[in-house]
This record gives structure tokens, sequence and C-alpha cells, in this order.
């Protein structure tokens, strides 16, 4: 750890070994809940418990800013070095969101250490925060730096407001609308019931969810991480944590006292979403719609709860567009000094390969569905 003081009351710290970030918890929970634009995916139960499942010894770098001794400002990143040195956010593919956090109250001065901090731990690498959600405290940082910068969009993520499922359903057209309810009405027939699992239950509910994840999935392509052990732990260590600060709920469905489904659904001030569900393919066979019971669960967690909006978090699938979401697009922030202005470069080039090749492809699938050959 390194430290030095570029104003009376305020210091920058290069934090780079576990155990201080494991002793960071109490102050950066304290940090995250002044932090406004904060998502679940910022918490240092769900950081510090991806670091252990998916950090590089030797990677760590975390940017902390203190004032009085309080955290004000952190950033939380690792080193990659292919295929550019690059400082990315911890969390990785995993995590929906990723952002830094900043104290609402603490005003310009800890965004312009914070940003002092990034620059002077980028050395000669770039800067690269991917998934951004349009909002978040990192923009603040990319508003004032100095350097070369660039901000792309990234993926896609639907949104909805954070209401009861009598109002979601009004949204629909009134045809939709009926089916929705005849699903509801068919859940209660069928005699599902759900339960939130308390904190001592978490880790075997999640445990049940992602066995049946797997069945979910089986003979069909699935997420693979999913599947991982590295994954399963990750999940059993940062979820209870974050259930017994109301950062998540865990919900179990049972029918004739058994349990057939399994949802995980992060919340945060600003914002909530199912993260992760897993159900038994039998549910299926008796004609109960999953996706309806899913989200009547979820809009009644967060239908007092203040939220502004309910997550569908990334991806495009048919089954959540029957619900008329929002779609808003994450943005991708690199930043660069001018030592490191040719690693932006790079990336760009790369990010619009990448482009132009989804493109090709969505071409092409899009003429084998109309007959091409």
């Amino acid at each position: 750890m390194t430290t030095h003081a570029p104003a009376a009351t305020r210091t920058i710290e290069l934090v780079t070994d576990d155990r201080a970030f494991a002793a960071l918890a109490p102050a950066w929970d304290r940090l995250y809940r002044r932090c406004a634009a904060a998502t679940p995916f910022q918490s240092h139960a769900w950081l510090y418990s991806w670091w252990l499942s998916y950090g590089r010894p030797g990677r760590l770098r975390l940017v902390l800013v203190r004032s009085g001794g309080e955290l004000v400002a952190a950033a939380p990143l690792m080193l990659v070095l292919r295929p550019l040195p690059t400082l990315v956010p911890l969390g990785g593919a995993i995590s929906d969101y990723a952002d830094v956090l900043l104290d609402d109250t603490a005003g310009w001065q800890a965004v312009a250490t914070l940003t002092e901090g990034l620059s002077a731990a980028a050395r000669t690498a770039l800067i690269d925060f991917r998934e951004v959600r349009p909002g978040g405290a990192v923009e603040r940082v990319f508003d004032r730096w100095n350097g070369p910068r660039r901000r792309v969009w990234d993926s896609v993520c639907l949104e909805l407001p954070a209401v009861p499922m009598d109002e979601l359903v009004s949204r629909l057209p009134p045809g939709k609308a009926q089916r929705v309810r005849a699903k509801l009405r068919k859940l209660r027939a069928l005699g599902v019931e759900r339960h939130v699992v308390r904190p001592d239950g978490v880790d075997a509910a999640l445990r049940r969810l992602l066995e049946l994840h797997r069945l979910q999935w089986q003979g069909r392509k699935v997420t693979s991480e999913h599947l991982h052990h590295r994954f399963r732990e990750h999940l059993v260590r940062s979820v209870g944590p974050m259930v017994r600060s109301g950062d998540a709920v865990v919900t179990e469905f049972r029918l004739d006292d058994e349990v057939v489904a399994v949802d995980l659904t992060l919340l945060s001030r600003r914002l909530a979403g199912g993260y992760l569900y897993g159900a038994d393919p039998r549910l299926r066979e008796r004609k109960a719609d999953v996706a309806v019971m899913l989200l009547d669960a979820c809009a009644e967690h967060i239908g007092t709860g203040g939220h502004g909006t309910l997550s569908l978090l990334r991806g495009n699938e048919p089954y959540k567009q029957h619900w008329r979401p929002e779609p808003v697009a994450n943005q991708r922030l690199l930043l660069a000094r001018r030592r490191t202005a040719p690693l932006l470069s790079a990336a760009l080039c790369d990010a619009a390969a990448r482009q132009r090749g989804k493109t090709v492809l969505r071409h092409w699938k899009e003429r084998l569905g109309g007959g091409g050959t």
C-alpha cells in the first residue's frame, strides 16, 4: 500500500493486498450507502468474493480516496496484460454493471482526487470501464479526465419501472394483459407458494438454485460460467452477506412442499433486478409460466422499496420484450494518458472490428432465416 497527500485533508491510497481489501469491508460498506448511483455489483461482498474466485495474484489495484480518514471514493480495478495492458473493473463478465464509488456529499474535490489517483495508478496501462450504466459515478471522472478519452456503447439492458405487478400488467396491450392475468391465476390454482429465504438458509437455497439452473438448461445453450465451481463458490460466498445487509433477496417457490424454483434478486437504492434463477422443467410441463412467476415475485420485493428501476439486466431475450421494457445502453468509458494514447486507439479498433463481425453474423442469420443459403 502506498500513500501520498495531494491536499491537507485528502489522501490517495493504492491497495494491492488481498488482506487489506478484506479489511476494507466496513468503510467500503459505508461509502456504498452514500453513493446513490451504486448498484449491488459495487458492494464489498460482491467484489471481494469475485476477487477470491477470479482474481490473479499481484494484479489487484484499488484506488482509494480518504478525507479525514473516512473513505469518500473508491475505484475497484485489476491489471490485465492481454491483449493490452489495461486496468479493468473488478466484477468481470458475471457483473452487469461496473462503476466507481463516490460519496454523494464529498463534492468535486473527491472526484478530482480520484481522477488524479487513477491517472497515477494507470502509468503505462489503459483504463477501460465496461458496462457503465448511464448516470454512473465514473462519468464524473470521465468528465474531468484531461488525457485522451472515448465513450462508446456497450451492452443493452432492458428496464421497467419499479412498480407493483398490477401496474406492470396494465402497461401491456389489453390482449396480452388478459393472458398474463390468466397465467397468474393458473399459478395460484396450481398451488405455487413463494417464501423469502432467511439468511441462515441462503447457502443451501443458492446451491439448489444452481442445480435447478443446470437442469432447466440441460441439452440447450447455457452460459457455461454458471456451471463452474468458481462461480458457485462466488455466489454462495457473496449473497449471504448481501441478504443480511438488504442488498439481495432469495426466494424459493414450492409446489406440493417441494422446492421447484429459486430466484436471486439484487437490490440497491435506485435499481433492482433479477440476477439468476433455477426452475424445475416440470413447472413448464404443468403449464406454469416461469417468467410471469418470477416477475410477480420481484415486483413484490421492490414495490415498496423506493427503487426507481426494475432492471431485466443484460440481454435482449424475447421473453423480456413481452413486458414492453425500455432498452438502455450501457457505456464503455476508455481513459488514457498521453503516453498510452496508442493503446486507446488499439482498443477502439478492436471494438469496431468486433461490432462489424456481430453485424455480419446477424445479417447472415437473417438471410438463413429468410431462406437464404
